[in-house]
């Protein structure tokens, strides 16, 4: 016979402060008494549906739930157990939150039903009712109070929003990946103008590499008393937002990118210009991954490089993030595109993204080989730097574009004029971010990829996935020239 177990309580914080926490399906180790460790199985996120977390109690019993339907429309997440210790045979548990009148308190409703051996059924229905529903309350009000969530000030006011914890991924001083190091913090209420995003994926880029190595210090200034955090995009969904946003309401699923880094984390609160609706076709994973680098592609194919049909293009590093999608989309608009790539896999995969001639090379040697091929290329996209500094001056055409996107070799030796006069040759050096410095052209753009991605002038791109603890991994595997198409953290 199936036992039923109920409980239900009044939390003194708004409902999104409530759900804020337990919508994370492993947050019961910051804030449940018995629960001694907790992890997501498979690096899955702790909000995906169908996702297990296996745990240990502090008596040393050991479970396996898994996360069955998650509704942030109606506050209300299921589970069950799918292996323990403890003798809780098909155990479903429902947790439920309605606003209370003045929408300052929470209602929490928590039910399970279960079978036990005979005998059992008392101890174990009083184990999950007080140890389980009752001591959680208990603890969850502790923990919101120890976060200043419950706290009012003198004069009694409730705050309007209010911290929630956040994982971050912070850097105290320049170097090598191995300076990327995971805690704990608090996310901030969001301010006015502001958007707070509980995120799902995070996408890896260059520029990252670029901050954490120091190359651009007045843009990440980091120390160990006033870390920095790396990342400047990510997708996932609105838990709250400031005085003065419209638009955006608790559970719209939303991208962005923005100036200032701080995306490597779990909770973020950003301006809500930076932020753009998703489609119900993006998935969170392939947001991350696609709309800096896809923006980017945007604006080096129609605004700097203007390429049509008949473009000698020559991009470097083909196969990757955003090598890919200019290939792609180049290839669409008519383009002679000629790729470089280290490997025989990248040169595969580049010749299926769009490059007509690849060249492979290790040491950056390609300009007698553009020249070969096409006589010249009339745009290079150009993430290399340095290392391909004279190769690019010989494999450019008259009147070619040199367009420098990155430095992955190192940071570009100054052009003198002359080396650009000899073939009547320009150069630019572009930053997303002044092709996307209003919400409308961020909006505009971010359609054009999406677009470009629903009628096929674009394939979904590989995806490498990481953990947001693991981004000290995900950035040597970077830097390691062995990656194809996009790196992503997921919290």
């Amino acid at each position: 016979m199936l036992q039923k177990v109920v409980r239900s309580t009044v939390i003194d914080a708004p409902i999104e402060r409530v759900w804020a926490v337990l919508r994370d399906f492993n947050s019961h180790d910051q804030w449940h008494s018995a629960i001694a460790e907790s992890r997501i199985e498979g690096n899955e996120r702790s909000d995906q549906v169908g996702c297990v977390r296996s745990f240990t109690l502090k008596d040393g019993n050991r479970i396996r739930e898994q996360l069955l339907t998650l509704d942030d429309t109606q506050h209300k997440s299921t589970y069950c157990i799918v292996e323990a210790t403890l003798p809780l045979q098909r155990y479903v548990a429902t947790v439920t939150l309605k606003p209370v009148t003045d929408g300052k308190k929470t209602f929490w409703h928590w039910e399970s039903t279960f079978a036990t051996p005979p005998g059992m059924e008392r101890e174990l229905s009083e184990t999950v009712a007080k140890g389980v529903y009752e001591t959680g309350f208990d603890n969850l009000r502790q923990h919101l109070l120890q976060r200043n969530d419950l706290r009012t000030d003198r004069g009694g006011a409730m705050p309007t929003a209010l911290p929630v914890p956040t994982r971050r991924v912070v850097l105290q001083r320049y170097g090598g990946p191995e300076e990327l190091r995971p805690e704990n913090a608090d996310a901030d209420s969001p301010r006015a103008g502001e958007v707070r995003i509980r995120q799902r994926a995070i996408g890896i880029n260059f520029i990252d590499v670029y901050l954490r190595r120091g190359w651009v210090p007045q843009m990440l200034p980091v120390s160990s008393t006033a870390p920095g955090v790396l990342g400047m995009e990510a997708a996932g969904g609105v838990i709250d937002v400031g005085p003065n946003v419209s638009g955006f309401l608790p559970g719209d699923r939303v991208a962005y990118i923005g100036p200032q880094p701080g995306a490597y984390c779990s909770v973020r609160s950003v301006p809500a210009e930076w932020v753009v609706r998703l489609p119900a076709a993006v998935e969170d994973d392939m947001a991350a991954a696609l709309l800096l680098k896809g923006i980017t592609a945007d604006y080096l194919l129609h605004d700097l490089g203007r390429v049509q049909r008949g473009t000698r293009l020559l991009v470097h590093a083909a196969a990757g993030g955003v090598g890919l999608l200019v290939c792609q989309w180049a290839r669409r608009l008519g383009a002679v595109v000629i790729g470089t790539v280290s490997t025989d896999a990248k040169a595969r995969v580049a010749r299926d993204h769009g490059c007509e001639h690849v060249i492979v090379t290790r040491d950056y040697r390609f300009a007698d080989a553009v020249q070969r091929l096409c006589g010249g290329a009339d745009v290079v996209i150009d993430g290399l730097g340095d290392a391909a500094r004279d190769e690019n001056l010989v494999a450019l055409a008259r009147r070619g574009h040199w367009i420098s996107l990155g430095q992955a070799s190192g940071p570009l030796t100054p052009l003198p004029p002359d080396a650009l006069v000899a073939k009547s040759l320009s150069f630019s050096r572009p930053v997303v971010f002044d092709y996307v410095s209003t919400h409308a052209q961020l909006a505009e753009r971010a359609q054009q990829v999406w677009s470009a991605l629903a009628d096929g002038a674009i394939k979904p791109p590989p995806i490498e996935r990481f953990s947001l603890d693991a981004a000290a991994q995900a950035h040597a595997r970077l830097e390691s020239r062995a990656t194809i198409g996009a790196l992503i953290l997921v919290p």
